[in-house]
């Protein structure tokens, strides 16, 4: 995952014509399987979560599906395959699930056959559920130009929920310990992960770790540029993922106010340098319209984003909503590399009432500017104008205690530093 981005790519006429497009998408599946946490099979039956599943899939359209919080149980991953995806044909295949955790929930994948090949697997195990890495080929394509099956590996995750001190930490322990496999394995090239991260802020260290990685030719990037204090900020309404409900026994309430579920992409595929390149504004939550901050999905006013039908299947499906983004796969996709990646930041430390921030970056970016406390809850924010390499931000009544400060670069790149106020 190379530390240069993009700034110009370059298609003949001939390859926009004939690019071949790949849909992925990722789903919570809400205890499919799992008689847990106020589920049962009475108020979440899998029969009908098939019916609702099937329709939204339908609808979506996928080429690849990434699931969690589906049962151990390897008869509910065949019934999905063969009640979702497999009703009318055999054009979909499931990965394998190793569950060196023990969880009772797990991970998987659901593919069409014909456009990929399972090459490869890989449990990264921590303290509550695997980290799956599925390694695929793409199949060549009349569109894609392909001589030769072009390689993608794509994790998944469901990390430790919770904002209590201890699950920020486990969560942070999890990508951690995936990222140091990645380093120790050589890992390289197109990459996503995708899952149900739990994450309150993008401060946490939890996502620090992915976007900042000691190794930059393995960080992760999130496409639409939005890591912010996600919970309960209306700010981010239309990227949303978690609550479709207000309450209920089996849902998690609360409405539409967590940004808990994520596709991220290495360098690579953010700018299109190995064949593979993430289609721009191609990331959305199915079913999310940016109305229903701190409500349900269903409630006034009418959620029109998605047919009456789809919505009534997401609805009642999971508390979660799928995450959907677009890859192009072309032979012929190359790019100019003349844009640093990199930009360093350096502040006081420790701090008694001003935070002294001084910026090196040639390319005279804006920034904005997140401090968040130990358990990533937001304290403080300014935005950081093109052009400017210094700022002086007053920090007048914080507690002292130990903070973290994140720049966060116009075009997605970030970086984090911890200091202390005295």
């Amino acid at each position: 995952m190379r530390a240069f981005l993009f700034i110009i790519f370059i298609l003949s006429g001939l390859v926009l014509s004939s690019q071949d497009t790949i849909r992925m998408m990722q789903y919570n599946l809400l205890m499919y399987g799992n008689n847990f946490g106020g589920c049962t099979s009475g108020n979440n039956n899998v029969n009908n979560k098939n019916g609702y599943f099937k329709t939204i899939v339908e609808y979506v359209k996928p080429d690849i599906v990434f699931v969690n919080e589906l049962s151990e149980e390897e008869s509910f991953h065949d019934l999905i395959l063969n009640s979702v995806f497999n009703v009318n044909n055999s054009d979909w295949s499931r990965g394998n699930v190793n569950n060196l955790a023990n969880s009772f929930i797990v991970n998987q994948v659901y593919y069409k056959n014909q456009k990929f090949e399972l090459t490869n697997y890989v449990a990264v195990q921590t303290n509550v559920r695997d980290i799956d890495i599925f390694g695929f080929n793409i199949l060549p394509s009349d569109k894609s130009n392909l001589p030769e099956p072009i390689e993608i590996n794509c994790a998944v995750a469901h990390l430790k929920a919770g904002s209590d001190f201890e699950n920020v930490q486990e969560r942070a322990y999890e990508t951690n310990k995936l990222m140091n496999y990645l380093n120790n394995s050589g890992a390289d090239g197109n990459f996503t992960f995708s899952g149900d991260f739990n994450l309150y802020s993008g401060s946490e260290l939890a996502l620090q770790n992915l976007l900042n990685y000691a190794n930059p030719d393995i960080r992760f990037f999130d496409p639409i540029n939005q890591i912010g204090n996600w919970n309960n900020n209306g700010f981010y309404a239309n990227i949303h993922t978690q609550s479709t409900h207000e309450n209920g026994d089996c849902f998690s309430g609360g409405g539409m106010d967590d940004r808990f579920d994520f596709f991220l992409v290495s360098q690579e595929i953010l700018e299109g340098s190995n064949k593979i390149k993430y289609l721009e504004n191609s990331y959305f939550a199915v079913g999310q319209d940016g109305e229903h901050f701190n409500n349900s999905l269903t409630s006034s006013p009418t959620n029109t984003s998605v047919p009456g039908n789809v919505l009534n299947a997401l609805y009642n499906m999971s508390d979660h909503l799928p995450v959907v983004i677009d890859i192009v796969v072309d032979h012929n996709l190359f790019i100019q590399h003349n844009y640093s990646a990199t930009f360093d930041f350096t502040i006081n430390n420790p701090v008694k009432e001003v935070l002294e921030i001084n910026i090196q970056d040639p390319n005279f970016a804006s920034y904005q500017v997140h401090i968040s406390d130990l358990l990533g809850r937001p304290v403080s924010e300014a935005s950081i104008p093109p052009g400017v390499n210094k700022i002086n931000l007053p920090l007048e009544g914080l507690k002292q205690g130990v903070y973290f400060i994140s720049l966060i670069r116009e075009n997605a790149f970030s970086s984090t530093r911890k200091f202390i106020v005295h």
